[in-house]
């Protein structure tokens, strides 16, 4: 099941969530992304605040020819990477959650190439939900 919210694209996989962090890191890698940052952020807030919450994980994805690409065209777009995905455990299946580029365009301003680069990346990462079982939105 895949959705979009205003953020990114979402799909629910039926699986804990260390099986859907290695499903969405499988999906990602068959769209040329690789995860530079993975963090664990119930462990995080467990050590730092002393508080317990639901498992969550984010994922810092990067497809490094379209990190180039931005970047030479807008050398300040590093400030909105790497691509982040969330992975939440909620009752024993998972939520996986892609950031959508298009969305985070509206900070970096109407450099056209910035803009094509965003629409590939958010074409690849919405594959990137349907993979994981969603539908393409």
């Amino acid at each position: 099941m895949e959705r979009a919210t205003p953020l990114g694209f979402t799909a629910v996989v039926d699986a804990p969530i260390g099986e859907a962090v290695e499903r969405a890191t499988a999906a990602l890698q068959a769209e040329g992304f690789g995860v530079l940052t993975t963090i664990d952020v119930a462990d995080t807030m467990k050590q730092k605040l002393g508080v317990e919450m639901e498992p969550y994980v984010i994922l810092g994805a990067c497809n490094p020819a379209l990190a180039h690409r931005g970047l030479q065209a807008e050398p300040g777009l590093g400030l909105l990477l790497p691509c982040n995905v969330t992975v939440r455990e909620v009752q024993g299946r998972s939520e996986v959650v892609a950031v959508d580029p298009e969305a985070m365009l509206g900070v970096a301003g109407s450099n056209d190439a910035v803009k094509a680069v965003a629409t590939e990346a958010a074409a690849r990462l919405r594959r990137v939900a349907t993979a994981l079982g969603g539908q393409a939105g």
